[in-house]
């Protein structure tokens, strides 16, 4: 069995930034789930390991464009600390629940805290950055029928309401 949509495929892999920095593994657990073609992991990385089988491994880099998009400067916004009011403990790294134009939900996180203002940013931590991937299959089977009516995979006791 290969890599292709809707199967489960399970995945050893680690994370390192352009620098070489490890920014996440999953050595020393489970291997990490997922359904393959529904958008459940990057698409560089999707794309990368279709067609590979139980047992192979590969490296991979992955542009910003197929990870998590560029870094957008005007994502970055400051705003009126009093606009924080009820927050307690506002700190530098902090991710924020905010909405987007559409009123759609958006995490947002505190990168600069002044005296009557706060800077925020709603780019994703990773974006504007090639990450490299090592990865290894460690399992592949046929998703079920509602893993594929969800779109994600369901670990056993796993109860979805969608």
């Amino acid at each position: 069995m290969t890599v292709k949509k809707d199967k489960v495929v399970e995945m050893h892999y680690t994370l390192k930034n352009d620098t070489g920095d490890v920014l996440d593994s999953s050595k020393g657990q489970a291997p990490m789930p997922f359904l393959q073609g529904h958008g459940n992991i990057i698409l560089g990385l999707e794309k990368a390991i279709e067609g590979m089988k139980v047992g192979e491994s590969c490296d991979v880099s992955v542009e910003p464009a197929e990870a998590y998009g560029e870094h957008h400067f005007e994502a970055i916004q400051e705003i009126p600390k009093e606009a924080l009011q009820g927050i307690d403990n506002l700190v530098v790294g902090m991710d924020l629940q905010s909405q987007d134009e559409q009123g759609n939900p958006l995490v947002v996180r505190v990168t600069e805290i002044n005296k009557d203002s706060v800077i925020i940013d709603a780019n994703h931590p990773l974006a504007g950055q090639t990450l490299s991937f090592s990865v290894s299959i460690e399992g592949i089977r046929d998703a079920t029928k509602e893993e594929l009516e969800h779109g994600h995979i369901h670990t056993h006791g796993d109860s979805c309401s969608h």
